[in-house]
C-alpha cells in the first residue's frame, strides 16, 4: 500500500508541475500590470542642469570647446601602441637620467642614484580633443588636450652613506594642454627638424609618493608644498611663449633654411702656378664656393700671362653650417676657346675658423681631394687667402599674443626687443607660392625678385594658376634697408615660339622697414593688376 501511494505521488508531480508552469506562463503573458505606465519622452531642451549632470556626468572636451576636434582615432592608436611606447619611453628616460644623476653623485654625501624599476603602467593617456592652428610659416602648430590617470611604477634608489633610500612614484594623474610646434620643414624624413613644446596653462598634476614604503603625501601641508614646487620648477619654465625644444634631425639637415653667418674671403695671391699655354704662361683665375650650395661660384678677375698673380679681391659667402661646410677654391687657366684648364684646388673646413677673427692660409694646390691620388705629389704652386667668419646676432623676438590672435591676413604680429637698426646684414626673400594668377594668353608662371639693381628669377611652373616655388633669394647689404622697397613680379612665359611670349600676371611692392623692425614677415599679398591673384612671401632680416 505504501509503495502504491508513493508511485501515485510521483506520477501526480510529473504531470502537475509542467501543467502549473504552462498555466502560469499563459497567465503572465495575458495579464498587464496596472502599476506600469507608458514612458514620457521630452526634448533635450527641457532638461534642467541637474538632469543633464545625471545623464552626462562628464561632457567631452570637444563638446565644451567646439574649436577642438574629436580625435578618437588617435586615442585608439595610442592605446594599441602603449605597451611598445611604454618600453621605448622608459628606455629613453633611463638613458637621459644617467647624465642627470651623475651630476649629483659625490655631492651631498650621495654615493649613487639609480632607477631600480620604471614602468608607465598599463593605462595610456587619453587625447580628449585637438586644436590645429593655421600659420603662414613653414610649421605645424597644434594644441592637444591630454588627460592621463595612469598607474606607473617608478622606483628610485638613493644611497647616502650606508643608507639605502627608496622613493616610489605611483598613481600619477596629469591634465595638460600643451602647444606642440613641428618646425622647420625640411626635405628629409620625418620632414621636420625639431619639436617645440610649451604649456598654454599650468598643468594639473597629482601623484602618490612613497619613501621607504610610507606615503609621505599624507603628511599635512606636504601636498601643497609639492604642488607649489611643481608649479614653479616644472611648469613655469615652459609656460608659453617659453618652449622646450627637442631636436629630431641633425642641425646640418635644416641648415639650408637658416643662414648663420657670412664668410669674408680675401683672395690674396698665388705662387709658382703651372704653365698651361703653349705660347706664354697661364691666365689664372679663382672660383670659390661653399659646399652644399647650389648658387653659382664666385670668380676673381683673370690675370693674363702670370704664374704669380696678385688679386687682393674680397668676396662674401653665406654660411649655413659652420661645422660641416668647407670653402672650395679652384684655380683655372682661362681659355678664349674651349674648356678652361685646371691648375689646382684646395678646401678649407669652416670649423677651423674662430668667429670674428681673421685667419690667413697659405695652401699647396692639389689635383683633387682624394688622399691617395698620385697626381697630388706633383707641385702645383700655392694659393694665399684670408678668411673671416662673422656670425649673425641672435635676435630677441617675442610674440605679442598667442597664436589665436592672428592678423586679418593670417600672419602673427611680432615685436623685437633690442634689435640693432644699423650695421650690415642679410636679407632673405623666400617666394613660397601664388594663387589665382590668371593670364590672358597662357599660364606658365614664374616670379621676379627685384631689389637694389639686382633681378633674380624663380623656376617656371607650367600650366597652373596656383604655382608653388619655395625658392629662397639672398641679398647681402651694408646697412638695414629702412627706406627701401622690394618688388615681386609674377610673369608668364609661353612655351616655344609665338606672339606674346611673356605676360605680366601682377606685382607687389613691399616696404622693408617692417622686416627690419620685426626680423621677419610671412604674409600673403594681393597682386596689383590682378583680379584675384595672391602671392605668399617670407622675408627675413638677419643682422651681422
Amino acid at each position: 500500500m505504501g509503495f502504491l501511494t508513493s508511485l501515485l505521488g510521483i506520477i501526480g508531480f510529473g504531470f502537475g508541475f509542467p501543467l502549473g508552469l504552462l498555466l502560469g506562463f499563459l497567465f503572465f503573458i495575458r495579464s498587464e500590470p496596472k502599476d506600469v505606465e507608458e514612458p514620457v519622452t521630452r526634448p533635450t531642451k527641457e532638461f534642467d542642469s541637474s538632469s543633464w549632470f545625471d545623464l552626462l556626468s562628464e561632457i567631452p572636451f570637444w563638446v565644451k570647446s567646439p574649436e577642438y576636434e574629436r580625435v578618437d582615432w588617435l586615442t585608439k592608436f595610442i592605446h594599441d601602441m602603449w605597451p611598445f611606447l611604454d618600453k621605448a619611453i622608459c628606455t629613453q628616460i633611463r638613458c637621459m637620467s644617467k647624465a642627470i644623476f651623475a651630476e649629483y653623485v659625490g655631492k651631498y654625501q650621495v654615493n649613487s642614484i639609480e632607477l631600480e624599476t620604471i614602468s608607465l603602467g598599463s593605462i595610456p593617456p587619453v587625447i580628449h580633443g585637438m586644436k590645429v592652428h593655421e600659420s603662414n610659416a613653414k610649421e605645424l602648430v597644434f594644441d592637444p588636450a591630454i588627460r592621463w590617470a595612469g598607474n606607473p611604477n617608478i622606483t628610485l634608489v638613493l644611497r647616502l652613506w650606508f643608507l639605502r633610500i627608496t622613493i616610489q612614484l605611483i598613481d600619477l594623474q596629469i591634465f595638460a594642454e600643451p602647444r606642440i610646434i613641428l618646425k622647420p620643414f625640411v626635405p628629409t624624413f620625418p620632414c621636420f627638424q625639431s619639436i617645440k613644446v610649451s604649456l598654454m596653462d599650468r598643468p594639473y598634476v597629482d601623484f602618490g609618493l612613497k619613501v621607504l614604503g610610507a606615503d609621505v603625501m599624507a603628511i599635512p601641508g606636504l601636498y601643497q608644498l609639492v604642488q607649489e614646487i611643481i608649479r614653479k620648477q616644472l611648469a613655469r619654465p615652459y609656460i608659453w611663449p617659453q618652449t622646450l625644444e627637442i631636436p629630431v634631425l641633425d642641425s646640418s639637415v635644416g641648415a639650408a633654411n637658416k643662414p648663420v653667418g657670412i664668410l669674408h674671403v680675401k683672395v690674396l695671391c698665388a705662387r709658382k702656378l703651372l704653365k698651361k699655354d703653349l705660347i706664354g704662361t697661364s691666365d689664372p683665375y679663382v672660383k670659390l664656393s661653399l659646399s652644399g650650395e647650389r648658387l653659382p661660384a664666385k670668380k676673381t678677375s683673370i690675370k693674363m700671362n702670370n704664374l704669380n698673380p696678385e688679386w687682393n679681391e674680397n668676396f662674401k659667402l653665406i654660411v649655413k653650417d659652420t661645422q660641416s661646410q668647407v670653402l672650395q677654391l679652384r684655380l683655372y687657366d682661362w681659355e678664349k676657346f674651349g674648356a678652361h684648364d685646371k691648375l689646382g684646388m684646395r678646401e678649407i673646413p669652416l670649423k677651423l675658423l674662430t668667429p670674428n677673427e681673421a685667419k690667413e692660409f697659405t695652401l699647396d694646390l692639389l689635383h683633387s681631394t682624394k688622399p691617395n691620388d698620385p697626381h697630388n705629389k706633383k707641385p702645383r704652386g700655392q694659393i694665399m687667402v684670408e678668411l673671416t667668419l662673422v656670425l649673425f646676432k641672435e635676435d630677441s623676438v617675442t610674440f605679442r599674443r598667442p597664436l589665436d590672435g592672428h592678423d586679418r591676413n593670417g600672419s602673427v604680429s611680432r615685436t623685437s626687443e633690442g634689435r640693432s637698426l644699423s650695421g650690415a646684414g642679410l636679407l632673405l626673400v623666400t617666394v613660397i607660392s601664388a594663387k589665382d594668377v590668371e593670364g590672358k594668353h597662357h599660364n606658365n608662371p614664374y616670379a621676379f625678385v627685384i631689389f637694389g639693381g639686382e633681378q633674380k628669377k624663380t623656376k617656371v611652373i607650367k600650366k597652373t594658376r596656383d604655382p608653388v616655388w619655395n625658392e629662397e633669394f639672398q641679398f647681402m647689404l651694408e646697412e638695414p634697408p629702412l627706406k627701401e622697397k622690394i618688388r615681386i613680379e609674377v610673369m608668364s612665359k609661353r612655351k616655344g615660339f609665338g606672339f606674346r611670349p611673356k605676360e605680366s600676371l601682377g606685382h607687389v611692392d613691399i616696404s622693408l622697414i617692417d622686416v627690419v623692425n620685426n626680423g621677419q614677415i610671412n604674409e600673403k599679398y594681393h597682386l596689383i593688376n590682378s583680379r584675384h591673384g595672391l602671392i605668399h612671401l617670407d622675408i627675413r632680416w638677419s643682422v651681422i
